[in-house]
This record gives C-alpha cells, structure tokens and sequence, in this order.
C-alpha cells in the first residue's frame, strides 16, 4: 500500500530500530505459551498424573526449576516488554520529528497561491493532531496488531500439539468473526474520514476567531461567533459520536463470538478430557491460553477503528509531503549582487482562478525612480506589485529586473533585492526592535532608531512602557494601525534594498506623519526604485510618473501636473478629496 510505503521512507534512521522492535514483539509474543506449557508439565507430572505423589517425592528439583523457570520467563517477558516499548517510542518520535520539519519546510516553501487553496486551520490539524495519529499508530497500533497476530498463531499451533481435532473446534468462529470485521471497516472508514474534515473545520473557525478577536468585539459579535463555534463543535461531537457508536453495532457479534471460545472449550474440550484424548496438564494449559485467541478476535473492530483513523491523517500529511509549488524556490548558492533597480512589464497578464485580474499592462521603472500606482478597488494594484517578487507568475507576457526575466532568477537573490511594506501590516510576536530588523538581524542599536525616525515610528516607540524593547502582541496587538504601518515600513526601509514596494502603508497615518515619511523616502541615503500603491493625491503628487489601472488596464500615466491636465480619473480624485479637505475648512472656519 503506498501509504505504508511512504511511511516506511520517512522512517529513515530508525528502519534498524523499528525492525528490532517488530522483532522483540515477535519474541515477546512467542514467549506466552511457556509458562502454560510449564504449567501443563507440572498439573500432568506433579498434581493429575498417575504417578503424581512419587514425582512430587522423588522430582522435587525438577518442580523447582519448573517454578523458578516461570518466575524467570515471567521476568524476561516483561524486560522484553520494556525494551520493546522504548524501540517503538523512540523511533516513532524520531520519525515525528523528522517529518514534522520536512513538513514545515514544505509548507514554507508554498507558494501564494497554496495558501489561497487551503485554511490555515487545516494545515494545523495537519501539523499536529494528524501527525500525532501517525506516531501512536507506529508505536501503539502496529504494536498491537504485531503482538495480537504473533500470540494468536504461537495460541492456535501449541493448541495443535496438543489435539488438532480440539483446536479446528475452537476456530470454527474465526471466519464469522472475520467477516464481520470486514463488513466494520468498509462501514467505519468514510466516517472516519468525514470526521477528520469537521475537525478541519473546527479548528479553522477557532484559529480565525482568535486571530480576529479585535473585529469580533469591535462589531459585537460575541455571540454569533459562540453561536458559529457551537455548531461547528456540535458537527464534529456529532460525526464522532456516530463513529464511535458504530462499533457498538458491531459490538455484541464479536464479543458474543469471543466468549464463545470459552464455551468451545468447556463443551469439545470437557469431552475429550472424559475420553483421555488430551491430559489435565493440557486442558490446564489450553484453559489458561484461550485467551490468546478470545482476545485478537475481540480487540479486532478496536484495531480497526484505529486504523480507519489512522489512515485518514495519514493522507492529510501525504497532501501536504506531495504538494508541489508552481513556483520553487531551490536556494541553490548564487553569488550576492546588488541589482540596479530597472523593472519592466511587458505585455503581461494574469488570471486567478479564471477571472482576469490583469489584461496586456505594460510599463517601465528605471532605476532610482519613483512610481505611484493609483486605481479603484479590484483593479489589479496589489496583483502587480506581488509579480515583482514572484509571489505568482504571470499568465502571459514577462516581468524583468534588470533585464532579465524574474523566473530565471533565483528567488533567494530576487527577493533578497526587494524591500517590501504590504498592506496587510503582520508584526510577530516580538519586541519592536525585533520587528523592524526582522530582515536584517545584525541591525545595530543605532540603525534601528535611525530607520524608525525615517518612518515616523521613533517618537511613539520611546513613549512605550520599555521603547524599543516592548513586546508587541501577536499581529501587532496592543498597536494602532497607523503605528502599525509605520514600523512595518521601518522593517522595509531597514533592508536597504534597491527596490522598495509599499503597498498602501501610509492609509493609516495623519497627513503631517505622512508628509514626513514622504520626505524621508525622497531622501533615503542609498539608491532605491520606489514603487508606491496608494490612494491619497498627496502620496503620490511627488512621485516621478504615476500610473492608473482601472479593470486591470493602465488607464492613465504621467506626473502629477500632467495627469490633472487630462481631466481624467486622477483628476477626478483629486478634486474630491480636496474638494473634502475645503469642505472641512469651512466648517472649522464657521465654528
């Protein structure tokens, strides 16, 4: 099966120690039948034999070593029980751990589009509660069904030693309970796999409502989320319920069939007593090992559910080993090089999904120059500038730094040339130094505060409980949006990158900050290509061409004097935000 054939991949390192494992269980199991044969030669030589008293007399050694023999067997089972157990831990965490890093780096390794297709949610429930099956799988389950198959065959060929005849009587229920096995697993499966989507999604509308808890409250919207939450959690009780209850269906067969083993023994195994077809030594040791055959037969729907589990989370994290990025990044060694700024789009197109998000845009930023991108909502801005890095690759035409076409540069070096701001401001978990040198860890004390300076960031830094050194909640929590903004253009600006984005990062910052940070970006101290998405005219008034996309199209470009002598859609912005501006003024001046 190709699952278990994956499996058995990722147990590199620990193939030797899992096999020792299966092998000590083999061992272990094997072992159950010596004390009852023990036993059997004790009931038959010293308790129910013919010549019973006189071996009691004259072997009284022989009873002895039997005796110190089960101790001693007893011992060495449960050592090799030990010792087996740590094998099967030690090698399922190993193997764990391993797959959990790989899987990590693969996920890392995604590219957007990945991420648009699949909840973050799910991922989780991927990373850890899958993954967690899989180990109690390799270290419990297969245990189990390893021990339960090897004390059940060690059971039934002792069994035939003894009396074939007996031994066909007492398995004649095996294939019933076979089959009613196997009408379990066909019936349990599709739950099982059911179940693991509802969890999915019960741990993505958890992950969302606690990473978006600011807009739940802001909205009042507490109970509707309680109310969203519960009926998730009451599918996922539902479906685990019904899973689990299933096996009570199936319950009462198998266990009226395993105790039915006892009544086999009692009836066949009485009579061939009475007839001096096996001994009483024998029907002793047989007695004391029916339970090596009662309990496979009763533990098999347990094992099985086990497995239907098992299964389940084992093609998640499969997905996930096997998902392939349309864009790779190999990290292969390239030799660093600044690049020199110049960007081209030439004809290009891009669709997500079928819908047309860009349609045949072409323009030229040279190097050291400043480019505003204006456009209504939808019209493609963020689409463009996330070409640039290679967040997605075009459906026609090309993109070129330098040049050269972005898909045959090495992302490493492509990204490691590029400074970006996104306009969904993300901080870590982190201090504010920590955030603003994210892209550069060996950013001094001094360059920090001068990169916060330049972003407007450095006054409301100083004034926090610890400055530079306060821990910021996770996503910036605790932190106004513009404050927000400012420190992620700060992390942006640190880099000091020859290409800059910014996508929108002053939308939240009063017009005097914004002014500041317009003129620290004019006069930044190292060359750099600014590509600016914004919608106020006083971010883009100063920039040296400004391009309009509209419907994914480059309606209008130009300067600013240039675009406001056409009359068209910048015109039109321009005169309703300062249209808005007069409006207030008046109103302050009649107050």
């Amino acid at each position: 099966m190709f699952e278990l054939k994956w499996l058995w991949q990722n147990l590199e390192g620990n193939k030797a120690r899992y096999i020792v494992a299966l092998c000590l269980s083999v061992l272990g199991s094997s072992l159950t039948i010596v004390n009852p044969y023990i036993s059997q030669r004790i009931v038959d030589t010293f308790i129910a034999g013919d010549n019973a008293l006189q071996n009691l007399t004259q072997e009284r050694g022989l009873l002895i070593t039997l005796c110190l023999g089960m101790i001693g067997f007893s011992l060495l089972r449960t050592g090799l029980a030990y010792l087996t157990t740590m094998q099967y831990e030690i090698s399922s965490q190993n193997m764990l751990y391993q797959i959990r890093i790989y899987l990590y780096n693969k996920i890392q390794g995604q590219d957007r589009a990945y991420y648009d297709h699949n909840r973050t949610g799910d991922l989780m429930t991927k990373m850890t509660g899958d993954l967690d099956m899989v180990r109690h799988s390799m270290a419990w389950i297969f245990k189990t069904i390893i021990e339960s198959v090897t004390i059940f065959l060690a059971a039934v060929i002792y069994f035939f030693t003894i009396d074939a005849a007996l031994t066909l009587w007492m398995l004649i229920l095996s294939p019933l309970i076979f089959v009613v096995a196997y009408i379990f697993a066909k019936h349990v499966r599709p739950m099982y796999v059911d179940l693991r989507e509802r969890l999915s999604q019960l741990n993505t509308t958890t992950q969302e409502n606690i990473s978006g808890n600011r807009v739940v409250k802001a909205f009042a919207r507490e109970e509707f989320e309680i109310k969203k939450f519960t009926e998730k959690n009451v599918n996922y009780s539902t479906a685990n319920k019904k899973a689990a209850l299933v096996w009570l269906d199936y319950f009462p067969y198998l266990e009226t069939f395993a105790q039915a083993f006892n009544v086999i023994l009692l009836l066949a195994g009485g009579l061939f007593l009475m007839n001096d077809r096996i001994t009483f030594g024998e029907f002793a040791a047989i007695s004391s090992l029916i339970w090596a055959v009662s309990n496979p037969m009763r533990n098999i729907g347990i094992i099985i559910n086990d497995i239907q589990r098992f299964f389940a989370s084992l093609s998640k994290i499969i997905d996930i080993h096997y998902a392939r990025p349309r864009i790779v990044n190999e990290h292969n060694p390239v030799d660093k090089r600044r690049y020199e700024g110049r960007i081209e789009f030439e004809h290009i197109s891009f669709k997500y999904d079928s819908a047309t998000v860009l349609d045949d845009v072409s323009f030229t930023v040279e190097p050291g120059e400043t480019v505003a991108i204006m456009g209504s909502t939808g019209s493609g801005k963020t689409t463009l500038i996330n070409l640039i890095p290679r967040f997605y690759d075009v459906s026609e035409g090309r993109v070129l730094v330098d040049g050269i076409d972005v898909r045959e540069l090495e992302l490493d070096q492509l990204r490691g040339n590029i400074g970006i701001a996104t306009q969904d401001v993300l901080l870590f978990s982190d201090t504010i130094d920590g955030n603003i040198a994210y892209g550069e860890p060996e950013l001094s004390e001094e360059a920090t505060i001068h990169n916060a300076q330049l972003a407007a960031a450095h006054e409301f830094i100083i004034r926090m409980p610890e400055g530079y050194d306060t821990v910021v909640g996770e996503r910036g929590v605790g932190l106004s949006g513009g404050q927000k903004q400012r420190i992620a253009l700060a992390r942006a600006i640190a880099v000091r990158r020859p290409i800059l984005i910014l996508d929108d990062t002053t939308s939240a910052v009063d017009l005097e900050t914004e002014e500041h940070i317009q003129k620290s970006l004019r006069e930044l101290d190292y060359p750099c290509t600014k590509i600016i998405i914004a919608q106020r005219v006083s971010t883009t008034a100063q920039a040296d061409r400004i391009l309009i996309l509209d419907g994914g199209r480059v309606i209008e470009q130009g300067t600013h004097a240039e675009l406001l002598a056409r009359r068209g859609y910048y015109y039109d912005v321009f005169m309703l935000q300062n249209e808005g501006i007069g409006r207030q003024v008046i109103a302050h001046g009649k107050e």
